[in-house]
């Protein structure tokens, strides 16, 4: 066996599980690991100015590339500043490899400066934790590591790498990656069971999740839609495209509001999940969102999600890939002649709606087109009217997005990212890491101010890259949701037009003069036209843009 430093072995054990890109932030702890990437060739350090725009490039690098992406974070202050977005990387099934630097554990029990815990401080938000505590265990730490990130259903891990382990030297065993094979097939009988409910359904509706771009099923799922005639919506907190958006079956994402949830179903007698959440919720309601006794069927790679929150007629674990076209053959078996003319008859209704109520949002968008300040739904109109189809969008919008993805042209699992988790400032980075991914492909990033700001250091390791990618800021000036929130408590904001803590024009913050400090080259856009020309050279300018769009604030419903 080879004798190496653990410093070396780290990096050549990474880059056996095919990481060749590491995003961190560093500090006294991982000195031995910068040392070592000093003369390593081979590993793209991609540096943050902060651990948690790193932990966000991580996340949305590992989504965009489909592979295992690591980050190097500092210690528990590193790790704590990390932590909102490895909670949105747990929700969205990022298989990312998270280490933080640990003091030598010789003198570990003093509690040192920086000092903690690690493993328990992340393990809430992972799928495995642990601290290496010997040498001979690093092969073993990092393979598992990557074998359980990888494994359905994705997700992060955590290892705390104290100093020691990587400066040691030893022989080392650096032993081969492992993985779970993916492609697990649904039940059969719990197949011919589904299929036999859905081919019966007079109304059926399908909510798509995670589970259908992650698995690359956006196909296998457009047949079983058009075998059942059945309308298509995004789960509530959509992080991927999970349905060809040009489709007319497509409705865009359902409303994360129990009534509101209620109101669609309740015009289906069947409800499919293919591996969507039921449901992710933004407030309680005084109604359950699934109607009374209303069937359901769910397809999900995790088993936590299936029946979690309402009983299920039938419950299959499986991945989309392969368990779709099983279940759409059998579907198709299943039905009587006269349930396939209803079936064809439903297709027919169904896109003729979807192809009327896109229209119906086109015109919406045009009505408003002419309205200064900008207003939101005719500017998602224009940059969907302007970006090529292989452009990739990053959606963090928040409350000025209605509409966006049934303006896109976003047909394919790598297409869009949206916020599966809901911890604001994850955009900006994970659009960095996603165009690292994506080199040749287009990155815009759609972002609120507000969002912006959580992470708005993260441009500067944008130019750092010279990432040919668009920013474009959604500038409201306020945080616009909260107000529509506090507005709909009915109380004393409401009475008294008072809302505190809630805007962010005093100072207005200069979002020109923050991005050409960090080095992007920023524009301002004040009317469409401006918005669509700007887009259109920024698309062709070598190195990261920034275009800030004032836009209406109007928050309160008319």
């Amino acid at each position: 066996m080879p004798v190496m430093p653990g410093k070396t072995a780290l990096l050549e054990l990474l880059k056996q599980e095919g990481v060749r890109v590491m995003f961190g932030n560093p500090g006294t702890t991982e000195l031995p690991l910068m040392d070592a990437l000093a003369g390593d060739q081979a590993m793209r350090y991609v540096l943050a100015l902060q651990e948690a725009p790193a932990m966000g490039m991580a996340d949305g690098y590992a989504q965009a590339s489909g592979q295992l992406a690591c980050v190097n974070l500092h210690v528990a202050p590193g790790l704590g500043n990390a932590m909102g977005m490895l909670y949105d990387a747990q929700k969205a099934g990022a298989p990312i490899i998270v280490t933080a630097g640990q003091h030598e554990q010789r003198f570990n029990f003093t509690e040192p400066l920086l000092w903690a815990d690690l493993p328990t401080i992340a393990r809430p938000f992972v799928k495995w934790s642990a601290e290496v505590r010997q040498l001979s265990d690093l092969p073993r730490a990092i393979h598992r590591a990557a074998k359980t990130a990888l494994a359905p259903p994705m997700g992060p891990v955590f290892l705390s790498l104290p100093g020691d382990i990587l400066l040691d030297s030893g022989e080392l065993d650096l032993g081969a990656p492992s993985r779970v094979a993916r492609n697990m097939r649904g039940d059969a009988a719990a197949i011919a069971q589904a299929a036999a409910i859905l081919a019966r359904a007079q109304s059926p509706v399908i909510i798509a999740g995670d589970a259908v771009p992650q698995g690359d099923a956006l196909g296998e799922l457009v047949a079983l839609a058009e075998a059942l005639g059945a309308p298509v919506y995004d789960e509530g907190m959509a992080s991927r495209a999970m349905f060809p958006s040009s489709h007319p079956l497509y409705r865009g994402a359902i409303v994360r509001l129990p009534a509101a949830i209620r109101g669609m179903l309740a015009q289906h007698d069947l409800l499919v999940s293919v591996g969507g959440d039921l449901f992710t919720l933004s407030l309680p309601g005084d109604v359950e969102s699934l109607p009374e006794g209303m069937p359901v069927v769910h397809l999900d790679t995790d088993p936590w999600e299936l029946a979690k929150n309402y009983a299920e007629q039938v419950s299959i674990l499986g991945e989309p890939k392969v368990t779709l076209p099983e279940l759409t053959e059998a579907v198709l078996a299943a039905r009587s002649a006269q349930e396939a003319t209803r079936a064809a008859a439903r297709l027919e209704h169904a896109k003729a709606e979807g192809v009327a109520s896109l229209g119906k949002l086109h015109a919406m968008a045009e009505a408003a087109a002419s309205r200064h300040p900008i207003h939101p739904l005719a500017l998602m109109q224009a940059i969907g009217r302007v970006l090529p189809p292989e452009a990739v969008v990053i959606d963090e919008t928040i409350s000025s997005g209605t509409g966006l993805r049934r303006f896109l042209k976003s047909d394919d699992a790598q297409s869009f990212f949206g916020l599966r988790g809901g911890g604001i400032g994850w955009g900006l980075p994970a659009a960095i890491g996603a165009q690292i991914a994506l080199p040749d492909r287009p990155v815009v990033a759609l972002i609120g101010d507000g969002s912006a700001l959580y992470t708005i250091q993260g441009l500067w390791t944008a130019a750092r890259e010279n990432l040919r990618m668009v920013f474009v800021i959604i500038n409201n000036s306020s945080y616009r949701i909260l107000k529509q929130r506090t507005n709909a408590m009915k109380a004393i904001a409401a009475q008294t037009d008072t809302y505190v803590g809630m805007d962010l024009d005093k100072p207005k913050v200069d979002f020109l003069k923050v991005a050409r400090g960090f080095g992007l080259t920023a524009h301002r856009a004040s009317t469409l036209a401006d918005v669509q020309d700007q887009l259109k050279h920024a698309l062709r300018h070598d190195g990261p843009t920034l275009i800030d769009v004032e836009v209406d604030r109007s928050w309160k419903p008319v």
